[in-house]
């Protein structure tokens, strides 16, 4: 597994993903992924799934230093007590002593609580040791600024939808000056990249499939993490497997297509029940 260095912390470039995971399926997941290679975990309180990725990490034969592991604040535990609070609620459902990483899920509705007083909490989280890192997620570039600007611990990363349709250009520029981890979700578009004839071209050249080759797009920027969704065994395999060849300039352009229609229309289609 390769990694990435951001502030003195090595990071694995690729993690699971564990939205919409939940139940028996989502320990069984985590566990088969740590067993097979995996040490970067992503869930959040939102999801609801925290206890079974605890259980699943608990049953891995890892080590829990061995994993990074990160979780999100809840829109609704965004004040200083229900920050202090639920971070350790999320301890005791994953079953450890402390977060990697903990994230401000979505940028604060400002006449609720203002981004200062989460930012403030989440900082006495790191003092306190409960928390490692903290970050953000679905921040634009200004917000990302601004989250900085508040925070006495670094902003270690944003994490937001990157794949080739979804241009994030200006915040990867933001990222790499500032030594800010960008972690992809929706890595491969929700399955629009699977059908792509460029991707699918590309990957028939060197015998992986569409997704390996979205994945390999975007481990292979610098200071770009990927957290692709995986449930089968063959898939935790297949998404391993990026890290074994190398796309050339003129290939990691032709991937690079973005389009918001294109976005958009995978995300309903990923919606629809057939």
């Amino acid at each position: 597994m390769e990694t990435i260095q951001v502030q003195s912390e090595s990071v694995p470039a690729l993690g699971l993903g564990t939205w919409q995971l939940t139940g028996a399926t989502c320990q069984e997941t985590v566990q088969t992924a740590l067993d097979m290679g995996y040490r970067h975990v992503d869930t959040a309180q939102a999801y609801g799934n925290e206890r079974q990725v605890g259980t699943g990490i608990d049953a891995a034969d890892v080590d829990r230093e061995d994993v990074f592991l990160t979780t999100k604040l809840d829109g609704s535990n965004r004040s200083a007590r229900r920050v202090r609070q639920s971070a350790r609620e999320s301890c005791h459902r994953l079953g450890t002593d402390y977060l990697d990483l903990l994230l401000i899920h979505w940028p604060n509705t400002p006449w609720m609580v203002p981004v200062s007083e989460t930012i403030d909490a989440m900082n006495g989280l790191v003092d306190d040791g409960l928390v490692r890192n903290i970050g953000v997620s679905n921040f634009s570039p200004s917000r990302l600024d601004e989250a900085r600007e508040l925070s006495e611990a670094p902003i270690f990363t944003d994490q937001v939808q990157y794949h080739p349709y979804w241009d994030q250009t200006q915040l990867l520029d933001y990222c790499r000056i500032h030594d800010v981890l960008l972690t992809a979700y929706s890595p491969l578009a929700r399955g629009g990249v699977l059908d792509d004839p460029a991707i699918v071209q590309i990957g028939n050249r060197y015998g992986k499939s569409p997704a390996q080759v979205a994945l390999r797009w975007l481990v292979q920027q610098d200071g770009v993490a990927a957290i692709p969704k995986a449930t089968g065994r063959e898939h935790l395999e297949a998404n391993l497997a990026v890290f074994d060849f190398e796309l050339t300039d003129e290939e990691m352009e032709r991937i690079r297509s973005p389009s918001k229609t294109k976005t958009g229309y995978h995300f309903v289609r990923s919606q629809l029940p057939f």
